[in-house]
């Protein structure tokens, strides 16, 4: 049976995620930051589109991307992330073949019931990936670190982010967006309480 068709539309954003071949945990380690950071930052060099969040785990990964009008589509952009992380492990590692599992999978955040409460929650959501994977013990303090960009003004990312329309709605100052965006971790941090 041939896979449904991507649903593809300009000017919306994405949550898209990917895992490595066999759920392995290729991205552990220094290296596989290095190699998303380098990667992201090649795509922001070649491509226009916005980016809102990223997050890397042991054996996978999680971007959330708003596409520009007329620009590049949102294939286009995870196609090109994804070789080149793949190129860049295969090379230092001396290896061949596939690095990711799957196509990587995506949702429209416009198209949910409530896609400001689900965007501010999904946030939250991504930046506490490595927590409960073990990897870290706060989103605050994670390998890329993005949730910081939406607590700190002055936080200096390895990636550029673009603060979503959501969160700037929040507020008229940066320091109300912030404090109402950290309700929603104490939202989060419920449910995780009630997963666990």
């Amino acid at each position: 049976m041939p896979r449904p068709l991507r649903t593809i539309i300009q000017g919306v954003t994405y949550h898209c995620y990917t895992r490595c071949r066999g759920r392995r945990e290729l991205l552990k380690g220094r290296y596989g930051k290095k190699y998303f950071i380098e990667s992201v930052k090649m795509c922001q060099e070649k491509y226009d589109f916005k980016l809102i969040a990223a997050e890397i785990v042991a054996n996978h990964i999680h971007l959330i991307i708003k596409t520009v009008e007329n620009k590049e589509t949102i294939s286009l952009i995870m196609q090109f992330i994804k070789a080149r992380i793949a190129e860049k492990y295969n090379r230092a590692m001396g290896e061949t073949g596939p690095f990711w599992n799957e196509r990587f999978g995506s949702t429209i955040i416009e198209e949910s019931d409530n896609p400001e409460e689900y965007l501010l929650w999904l946030l939250w959501y991504i930046g506490y990936n490595p927590v409960r994977k073990g990897l870290s013990r706060d989103p605050r303090k994670n390998e890329i670190g993005f949730i910081n960009c939406y607590l700190d003004e002055k936080f200096v990312s390895p990636l550029i982010f673009t603060l979503h329309e959501y969160f700037n709605r929040l507020g008229r100052t940066f320091r109300e967006r912030a404090d109402k965006f950290l309700t929603y971790e104490d939202a989060y941090r419920k449910r995780l309480a009630l997963w666990v």
